[in-house]
Protein backbone atom coordinates (compact mmCIF):
# COMPACT_ATOMS: atom_id res chain seq x y z
CA UNK A 1 0.00 0.00 0.00
CA UNK A 2 1.47 3.16 -1.06
CA UNK A 3 -0.97 5.69 -0.16
CA UNK A 4 -2.09 5.53 3.27
CA UNK A 5 -4.81 8.63 2.53
CA UNK A 6 -6.22 9.10 -1.20
CA UNK A 7 -8.73 11.86 -1.71
CA UNK A 8 -10.65 12.03 -4.92
CA UNK A 9 -12.18 14.69 -6.47
CA UNK A 10 -13.29 16.08 -3.07
CA UNK A 11 -15.38 19.08 -2.91
CA UNK A 12 -17.05 20.50 0.55
CA UNK A 13 -19.32 23.87 0.00
CA UNK A 14 -20.17 26.46 2.87
CA UNK A 15 -22.33 29.63 2.81
CA UNK A 16 -18.92 31.65 2.39
CA UNK A 17 -16.31 29.46 1.67
CA UNK A 18 -15.43 26.15 -0.53
CA UNK A 19 -12.95 23.02 -1.01
CA UNK A 20 -12.86 22.55 -4.48
CA UNK A 21 -11.78 19.36 -6.66
CA UNK A 22 -9.16 18.00 -4.30
CA UNK A 23 -6.62 15.30 -4.83
CA UNK A 24 -4.41 14.16 -2.03
CA UNK A 25 -2.27 11.61 -1.74
CA UNK A 26 -0.67 10.68 1.71
CA UNK A 27 2.46 8.24 1.21
CA UNK A 28 3.25 5.85 3.59
CA UNK A 29 5.93 5.99 5.56
CA UNK A 30 7.04 9.52 5.15
CA UNK A 31 5.85 12.95 7.08
CA UNK A 32 3.63 14.95 4.57
CA UNK A 33 3.52 18.71 5.69
CA UNK A 34 0.12 20.17 5.13
CA UNK A 35 0.18 24.10 4.38
CA UNK A 36 -1.80 27.06 3.82
CA UNK A 37 -2.87 30.21 5.31
CA UNK A 38 -5.35 30.30 8.22
CA UNK A 39 -8.89 29.66 6.44
CA UNK A 40 -7.03 27.99 3.52
CA UNK A 41 -9.24 24.91 4.05
CA UNK A 42 -6.63 22.64 6.10
CA UNK A 43 -8.83 21.91 9.05
CA UNK A 44 -12.13 21.20 6.72
CA UNK A 45 -10.08 18.95 5.18
CA UNK A 46 -8.90 17.43 7.87
CA UNK A 47 -12.13 16.85 9.52
CA UNK A 48 -13.03 14.94 6.34
CA UNK A 49 -10.08 12.92 6.73
CA UNK A 50 -10.92 11.74 10.08
CA UNK A 51 -14.92 11.04 9.21
CA UNK A 52 -16.11 14.58 11.01
CA UNK A 53 -17.08 16.15 7.82
CA UNK A 54 -18.55 14.13 4.61
CA UNK A 55 -17.00 15.48 1.60
CA UNK A 56 -20.43 16.72 -0.92
CA UNK A 57 -18.79 15.38 -3.95
CA UNK A 58 -15.52 13.11 -4.11
CA UNK A 59 -13.78 9.92 -2.54
CA UNK A 60 -12.10 9.11 0.43
CA UNK A 61 -9.89 6.39 1.55
CA UNK A 62 -7.85 5.33 4.56
CA UNK A 63 -5.96 2.22 3.95
CA UNK A 64 -7.49 1.79 1.06
CA UNK A 65 -10.79 1.30 2.96
CA UNK A 66 -13.55 3.93 2.71
CA UNK A 67 -15.38 5.00 6.28
CA UNK A 68 -19.01 3.50 4.66
CA UNK A 69 -18.15 -0.26 5.12
CA UNK A 70 -14.76 0.00 7.68
CA UNK A 71 -14.86 3.05 10.11
CA UNK A 72 -14.37 1.26 13.29
CA UNK A 73 -11.22 -0.35 11.21
CA UNK A 74 -9.64 2.96 10.01
CA UNK A 75 -9.93 4.65 13.15
CA UNK A 76 -8.34 1.86 15.22
CA UNK A 77 -5.47 2.76 13.05
CA UNK A 78 -5.40 6.22 13.24
CA UNK A 79 -3.53 8.39 16.00
CA UNK A 80 -5.00 12.53 16.05
CA UNK A 81 -3.20 15.69 17.79
CA UNK A 82 -5.26 18.66 17.90
CA UNK A 83 -3.62 21.93 18.93
CA UNK A 84 -5.85 22.61 21.99
CA UNK A 85 -6.98 19.91 24.58
CA UNK A 86 -9.76 17.56 22.80
CA UNK A 87 -10.13 15.69 26.56
CA UNK A 88 -12.66 16.92 29.36
CA UNK A 89 -10.62 19.82 31.56
CA UNK A 90 -11.37 18.01 35.10
CA UNK A 91 -9.79 14.53 34.45
CA UNK A 92 -6.29 13.75 35.01
CA UNK A 93 -4.41 11.18 32.75
CA UNK A 94 -5.14 8.37 34.97
CA UNK A 95 -9.03 8.70 34.43
CA UNK A 96 -8.44 9.35 30.59
CA UNK A 97 -6.41 5.88 30.49
CA UNK A 98 -8.95 3.96 31.94
CA UNK A 99 -12.05 5.77 29.26
CA UNK A 100 -10.40 5.53 25.99
CA UNK A 101 -8.00 2.46 25.94
CA UNK A 102 -10.61 -0.32 26.01
CA UNK A 103 -11.93 1.60 22.51
CA UNK A 104 -8.58 0.21 21.16
CA UNK A 105 -8.09 -3.21 20.50
CA UNK A 106 -4.11 -2.73 19.97
CA UNK A 107 -3.99 -0.22 23.06
CA UNK A 108 -0.54 -1.14 24.86
CA UNK A 109 0.01 0.10 28.71
CA UNK A 110 3.70 -0.28 28.46
CA UNK A 111 4.09 2.64 25.48
CA UNK A 112 1.51 4.41 27.10
CA UNK A 113 3.74 5.02 30.27
CA UNK A 114 6.88 5.07 28.78
CA UNK A 115 5.55 8.23 26.97
CA UNK A 116 4.25 9.81 30.11
CA UNK A 117 7.55 9.38 31.90
CA UNK A 118 9.51 10.67 28.74
CA UNK A 119 7.26 13.60 28.05
CA UNK A 120 7.27 13.82 32.67
CA UNK A 121 3.69 14.34 32.40
CA UNK A 122 1.61 13.70 35.72
CA UNK A 123 -0.85 10.97 36.45
CA UNK A 124 -3.00 12.69 38.57
CA UNK A 125 -3.15 15.96 37.81
CA UNK A 126 -6.06 17.91 36.16
CA UNK A 127 -5.71 18.30 32.18
CA UNK A 128 -6.64 21.87 32.95
CA UNK A 129 -3.43 22.27 34.96
CA UNK A 130 -1.31 21.57 31.93
CA UNK A 131 0.27 24.11 29.96
CA UNK A 132 -0.53 23.91 26.27
CA UNK A 133 2.66 21.95 25.37
CA UNK A 134 1.58 19.31 28.20
CA UNK A 135 -1.84 18.97 26.71
CA UNK A 136 0.09 18.51 23.07
CA UNK A 137 2.05 15.96 24.97
CA UNK A 138 -0.36 14.16 26.03
CA UNK A 139 -2.72 13.67 23.20
CA UNK A 140 0.62 12.38 21.42
CA UNK A 141 0.90 10.20 24.20
CA UNK A 142 -2.50 8.49 23.73
CA UNK A 143 -2.36 8.56 19.95
CA UNK A 144 1.06 6.51 20.23
CA UNK A 145 -0.10 4.33 22.63
CA UNK A 146 -2.13 1.91 20.21
CA UNK A 147 0.27 2.20 17.89
CA UNK A 148 -1.38 3.86 15.12
CA UNK A 149 0.09 3.58 11.86
CA UNK A 150 -1.16 7.39 10.88
CA UNK A 151 -0.96 10.44 13.06
CA UNK A 152 -3.16 13.18 11.46
CA UNK A 153 -1.43 16.61 13.65
CA UNK A 154 -3.88 19.62 13.50
CA UNK A 155 -1.67 22.82 13.98
CA UNK A 156 0.13 21.03 16.83
CA UNK A 157 2.98 23.69 16.74
CA UNK A 158 0.49 26.65 17.54
CA UNK A 159 0.98 28.67 20.56
CA UNK A 160 4.22 26.57 21.22
CA UNK A 161 7.24 28.53 22.54
CA UNK A 162 10.57 27.87 20.28
CA UNK A 163 12.30 25.51 22.31
CA UNK A 164 9.10 23.22 23.01
CA UNK A 165 8.36 23.03 18.64
CA UNK A 166 12.30 21.64 18.58
CA UNK A 167 11.22 18.91 21.34
CA UNK A 168 8.34 18.00 19.55
CA UNK A 169 9.81 17.53 16.09
CA UNK A 170 12.69 16.31 17.36
CA UNK A 171 10.01 13.55 19.00
CA UNK A 172 8.45 13.15 15.14
CA UNK A 173 11.86 12.63 13.44
CA UNK A 174 12.33 10.05 16.82
CA UNK A 175 9.45 8.31 16.12
CA UNK A 176 9.49 8.01 12.01
CA UNK A 177 12.23 5.57 12.53
CA UNK A 178 11.12 2.14 11.95
CA UNK A 179 9.24 3.13 8.51
CA UNK A 180 6.20 1.72 9.90
CA UNK A 181 4.40 5.18 10.66
CA UNK A 182 2.94 8.20 8.88
CA UNK A 183 2.26 11.38 9.80
CA UNK A 184 0.01 14.01 8.15
CA UNK A 185 1.09 17.37 9.63
CA UNK A 186 -0.91 20.91 9.12
CA UNK A 187 0.71 23.63 9.85
CA UNK A 188 0.87 27.82 8.80
CA UNK A 189 4.40 27.77 10.89
CA UNK A 190 6.60 26.74 7.43
CA UNK A 191 9.88 26.53 9.22
CA UNK A 192 8.68 23.77 11.61
CA UNK A 193 8.22 21.47 8.27
CA UNK A 194 12.14 22.63 7.00
CA UNK A 195 13.00 19.36 9.95
CA UNK A 196 10.50 17.01 9.00
CA UNK A 197 9.15 16.67 6.05
CA UNK A 198 8.90 14.38 3.23
CA UNK A 199 6.12 15.93 1.23
CA UNK A 200 4.33 19.23 1.15
CA UNK A 201 0.61 19.56 0.10
CA UNK A 202 0.03 23.82 -0.67
CA UNK A 203 -3.34 24.56 0.28
CA UNK A 204 -4.71 27.64 -0.96
CA UNK A 205 -8.45 29.53 -0.91
CA UNK A 206 -9.76 25.52 -1.22
CA UNK A 207 -8.12 24.25 -3.59
CA UNK A 208 -4.70 22.14 -3.54
CA UNK A 209 -1.78 24.42 -5.45
CA UNK A 210 0.45 21.46 -5.41
CA UNK A 211 1.85 17.73 -3.48
CA UNK A 212 5.24 17.82 -3.98
CA UNK A 213 8.51 16.23 -2.40
CA UNK A 214 10.43 18.71 -0.43
CA UNK A 215 13.15 18.06 -3.35
CA UNK A 216 11.31 18.34 -5.75
CA UNK A 217 10.13 21.47 -3.80
CA UNK A 218 13.75 23.07 -3.86
CA UNK A 219 14.81 21.90 -7.39
CA UNK A 220 11.85 23.63 -9.38
CA UNK A 221 10.63 26.66 -7.31
CA UNK A 222 13.19 29.56 -6.98
CA UNK A 223 13.13 33.52 -6.11
CA UNK A 224 14.40 35.22 -8.73
CA UNK A 225 16.37 39.32 -8.33
CA UNK A 226 16.80 41.87 -10.64
CA UNK A 227 16.61 45.22 -12.18
CA UNK A 228 12.86 45.94 -13.38
CA UNK A 229 14.66 46.88 -17.11
CA UNK A 230 14.73 43.18 -17.53
CA UNK A 231 11.18 42.87 -17.38
CA UNK A 232 8.71 42.68 -20.10
CA UNK A 233 5.99 40.98 -21.80
CA UNK A 234 8.06 37.76 -22.62
CA UNK A 235 10.39 37.36 -20.03
CA UNK A 236 8.23 37.85 -17.67
CA UNK A 237 6.05 34.51 -18.72
CA UNK A 238 8.92 32.99 -16.59
CA UNK A 239 7.47 34.11 -13.18
CA UNK A 240 4.76 33.22 -11.66
CA UNK A 241 4.22 36.24 -10.06
CA UNK A 242 6.29 38.91 -9.19
CA UNK A 243 6.70 42.01 -6.86
CA UNK A 244 8.10 45.24 -7.80
CA UNK A 245 9.90 47.79 -5.75
CA UNK A 246 11.64 51.14 -6.83
CA UNK A 247 15.02 49.26 -6.88
CA UNK A 248 14.40 46.10 -8.75
CA UNK A 249 11.73 43.15 -8.75
CA UNK A 250 11.55 40.04 -6.44
CA UNK A 251 9.85 37.09 -8.32
CA UNK A 252 9.01 33.62 -7.89
CA UNK A 253 9.69 30.76 -10.55
CA UNK A 254 8.46 27.36 -10.78
CA UNK A 255 10.83 26.76 -13.91
CA UNK A 256 14.23 27.54 -12.90
CA UNK A 257 15.40 26.62 -16.55
CA UNK A 258 13.39 28.87 -18.31
CA UNK A 259 15.07 31.45 -16.17
CA UNK A 260 18.45 30.64 -16.82
CA UNK A 261 17.64 30.60 -20.26
CA UNK A 262 16.16 33.81 -20.43
CA UNK A 263 18.13 35.86 -17.98
CA UNK A 264 21.25 34.06 -17.99
CA UNK A 265 23.49 36.09 -15.17
CA UNK A 266 21.97 39.00 -15.74
CA UNK A 267 19.68 38.00 -12.47
CA UNK A 268 20.01 36.49 -8.81
CA UNK A 269 18.56 33.16 -8.31
CA UNK A 270 18.53 31.64 -4.84
CA UNK A 271 16.24 29.11 -2.87
CA UNK A 272 12.57 30.27 -2.03
CA UNK A 273 11.47 28.95 1.32
CA UNK A 274 7.92 27.63 1.77
CA UNK A 275 7.32 31.01 3.46
CA UNK A 276 8.00 32.76 0.34
CA UNK A 277 5.87 30.28 -2.03
CA UNK A 278 3.14 31.11 0.18
CA UNK A 279 3.83 34.60 0.01
CA UNK A 280 3.75 34.88 -3.40
CA UNK A 281 1.09 32.52 -4.57
CA UNK A 282 -1.12 34.01 -2.43
CA UNK A 283 -3.32 35.52 -5.33
CA UNK A 284 -3.59 31.99 -6.37
CA UNK A 285 -1.57 30.34 -8.87
CA UNK A 286 -1.17 31.71 -12.25
CA UNK A 287 1.72 32.61 -14.43
CA UNK A 288 2.24 36.47 -15.60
Amino acid sequence: MENVVELINVSKRFKDFSVKNIDLQVKQGFVTGFIGANGAGKSTTIKMMMNLLKPDAGEVKLFGMDYRTHEKAIKERIGFVYDGNVFFEGLNLKDIKRIVSPAYKSWDDAIFHRYIEQFELPMNKAIKTFSKGMQMKASLAIALSHHAELIIMDEPTAGLDPIFRRELLALLQEIMVDGNRTIFFSTHITTDLDRVADYIAFIQKGELVFNQSIHDIAENYALVKGGRELLDRDTEKAFVHIHRAPTGFEALTDNMEAVRNTFGNSVVIEPASLEDIMYHLKGGVHHV
